[in-house]
This record gives structure tokens, C-alpha cells and sequence, in this order.
């Protein structure tokens, strides 16, 4: 996983309004460790470890993995405490 600084998300009001519901992605940065993912999704996005083992192989082969579908006010912090530890995550 490569360390990258970028924090992707919108800055305007979806249509849907805050309740609408969005995914947090998790991208590869060929830098972190798998227990460092982990730890982060169990602490930040309330991920089961197991769970959290799940996605970190996910983003290991494909490249990323939704991480947590939830309304935009709840994922934009998620993903600025992600990004606060150097993952690189980004919403959709």
C-alpha cells in the first residue's frame, strides 16, 4: 500500500441530502500492514475483526473495498480519522 496524503470527497451537498447513504472506499497504498488495516477498521468503522481481515485482503488484491456504506456525515469522519493514520480512502 503507497502512502498518499490526498483526501478525496466531495465538498458540495449530495442530492440526496446527509441521510443519503455513501461508501467509503479503502485503496491500496502497498505501505501499511494488514494488522495496521485492521486495527484501524475495527477502531474507526466499528468492523468486526474478521471482517476487517476481509477487507484488507480485498484492498490487498483488487486495489480497494467499500469499507462502510452510511450517510455522508457519518463516513466523511470515518474517512478523515482513515486518512489521519495514512491509509488513503476516498467516498463515493
Amino acid at each position: 500500500m503507497e502512502h498518499s496524503s490526498h483526501f478525496i470527497y466531495p465538498v458540495y451537498k449530495f442530492s440526496g441530502g446527509s441521510s443519503s447513504l455513501r461508501e467509503l472506499v479503502l485503496h491500496n497504498d502497498d505501505v501499511h500492514s494488514f494488522d495496521f488495516v485492521i486495527d484501524a477498521l475495527v477502531e474507526i468503522c466499528g468492523h468486526e475483526p474478521l471482517q476487517a481481515e476481509q477487507c484488507a485482503t480485498l484492498v490487498d488484491a483488487t486495489g480497494q473495498c467499500v469499507v462502510k456504506s452510511a450517510p455522508f456525515d457519518v463516513v466523511v469522519v470515518m474517512c478523515k480519522e482513515l486518512m489521519e493514520r495514512g491509509l488513503v480512502c476516498s467516498i463515493k
